[in-house]
């Protein structure tokens, strides 16, 4: 199983895909010319999918890893997600990852997975066994293969590297014989870290993996701005669409109940102003990397000092994407780096 060496830690930008798309390889090869280790491109529902940003994103740049954070296999089949994960990994020459996730928001296109543990499993199999080129069954239960053929074009790496997304100990288990990463989304809060590599290495050693072997990574969303008090400020709006989420997804908050069902409750209504008024400094960075260049570098710092072994900052990046992403390439990076 192909993975990189867990003792280097990376640091990753991620893009929502709501851009024009000849806007794509201008912004990556910018991240990348910062020295930034990897891109990722998310995959939400009724944003653009991932794929086409992709090939903008590797025909633009050289060195820098990039791949899908993350795709469900409900709304696209494995056998879909393999085609499309392969084609990218030979456009940007072998620099490409594939993430898997259950996906939100399914409820919009009245989808209602059930058995998602099995499914992620399952998928992580099927497109490993599409990419070997195996002309042998499958023999899964949501996602079966028949044998007897398999994709008809060479591939460049049938052993590029999985992601799994989720905050879930179960599917952490289920999936951990395939997977590279475990991204923990939507939070910046570091005692989450040594939780989550407990857990990764109680289940990679029941697999018969070495711990240490899956790294954890760590993404939020990120404002970065010379004014830390207006950074903050739009991050708030930006975590209050997920922290009642994240909130009952983290099992090291501590969290007043009778504030959080009031963030919920303004959350639930949109208004995203009130819900917004109710998250404290330190609330918000438990959910985001906000602030001044160096307030975000300190956060980022922290994540991974406690075992992290990637940091990704997330959109929007900035009050202004491009200015966000200068402070985030100039000041935050080399911070870290240094």
């Amino acid at each position: 199983m192909t993975h990189l060496d867990p003792s280097r830690q990376t640091i990753s930008v991620a893009f929502q895909t709501d851009k024009p798309l000849a806007a794509y390889g201008a912004l990556a090869a910018q991240v990348e010319a910062y020295g930034f280790d990897g891109i990722s491109v998310y995959n939400d529902m009724l944003y653009q999918p991932a794929w086409l940003p992709l090939l903008e994103v590797a025909r633009a740049t050289r060195r820098v890893r990039i791949g899908p954070a993350a795709v469900n296999p409900f709304t696209c089949h494995p056998v879909n997600i393999a085609g499309h994960i392969a084609l990218i990994d030979e456009a940007s020459q072998g620099r490409a990852y594939l993430g898997l996730a259950r996906g939100s928001w399914l409820d919009f296109v009245g989808l209602e997975p059930r058995r998602t543990v099995t499914a992620l499993r399952e998928a992580f199999g099927c497109i490993r066994h599409l990419l070997t080129r195996s002309t042998e069954p499958y023999a899964g239960h949501l996602f079966p293969l028949a044998g007897g053929d398999t994709l008809r074009w060479p591939i460049l790496r049938p052993d590029l590297p999985f992601l799994l997304g989720s905050w879930g100990a179960q599917t952490i288990r289920a999936c951990i014989a395939w997977i590279h990463e475990v991204k923990v989304g939507g939070t910046a809060n570091p005692d989450v870290v040594p939780h989550f590599r407990t857990v990764i290495d109680q289940a990679a050693v029941a697999a018969g993996r070495a711990a240490g072997e899956v790294g954890v990574v760590i993404g939020s969303v990120t404002v970065v701005d010379e004014d830390g008090q207006a950074a903050r400020a739009r991050a708030r709006r930006e975590v209050a669409l997920y922290l009642p989420v994240v909130a009952d997804l983290d099992p090291t908050l501590e969290l007043d109940p009778e504030l959080l069902a009031r963030i919920r409750a303004a959350a639930d209504r949109y208004d995203f102003d009130q819900a917004a008024g109710l998250i404290s400094d330190g609330l918000l960075a438990r959910f985001a990397f906000a602030g001044t260049p160096e307030q975000v570098a300190a956060q980022a710092r922290a994540i991974l000092e406690a075992g992290a072994a990637r940091v990704e900052f997330g959109t929007p990046h900035g009050l202004e994407a491009e200015t966000g992403l200068r402070l985030l390439g100039e000041r935050v990076l080399p911070a870290l780096r240094g």
